[in-house]
C-alpha cells in the first residue's frame, strides 16, 4: 500500500464516521411562521417544549425527514418542522449589554442599548458590524461578536 493510500483511507473513514448533524453545524434558519413549536423529538407526537416567534434564529444540528434538530443561542435543543422555517433574518443579542451605534465604529455615537436575549432584524453587514432594527423601529450598528444567529 502506498503512503498516499495509507494516509487517505483513515481520513475517509473518519469523515464517514462524523455524525449526520455535522454537515448542518453552521447552517442557521429563522422561524418563518407566526409561531413554531419546539418539540422534544422529530414529530407531532413529541411534547412541545416551548413556542418560538417569527424571526427567531436557530442553528441546525441535525435532520430527520422533514424535521430539523435545532439549537438556540443558549444551547437548548429541540425539533421544529422544516416548513415552519426559512432563511434567517434576525439575530439574538448574546452579550449582557450591547450598544447600538450610529455608525459601524466602536467610537461612534450611541443610538441605544440592547440586552441579552433581545431579538433584532439584521438589515446589513459591514465588516465586523451589523445594522439592526428593533421591533420598535429603532436602528443602529452592533458589533457582530455580540450577536448570534448567522
Amino acid at each position: 500500500m502506498s503512503i498516499r493510500t495509507r494516509f487517505l483511507i483513515p481520513l475517509l473513514v473518519a469523515a464517514l464516521a462524523l455524525p449526520a448533524g455535522a454537515a448542518w453545524a453552521q447552517q442557521y434558519v429563522g422561524v418563518a411562521a407566526r409561531e413554531a413549536n419546539m418539540r422534544a423529538g422529530p414529530g407531532e407526537r413529541h411534547a412541545v417544549q416551548w413556542s418560538l416567534s417569527r424571526g427567531y434564529p436557530l442553528q441546525v444540528i441535525g435532520r430527520r425527514g422533514e424535521w430539523l434538530q435545532v439549537r438556540d443561542f443558549e444551547g437548548d435543543t429541540g425539533w421544529v418542522h422544516r416548513s415552519l422555517t426559512g432563511k434567517p433574518s434576525h439575530e439574538v443579542v448574546r452579550a449582557q449589554t450591547a450598544h447600538l451605534r450610529q455608525q459601524p465604529r466602536a467610537n461612534a455615537r450611541l443610538a441605544g442599548r440592547l440586552e441579552r436575549g433581545d431579538i433584532v432584524r439584521r438589515l446589513e453587514r459591514r465588516g465586523d458590524w451589523v445594522l439592526v432594527q428593533r421591533a420598535n423601529g429603532q436602528r443602529g450598528w452592533v458589533a457582530q461578536r455580540l450577536l448570534w444567529g448567522g
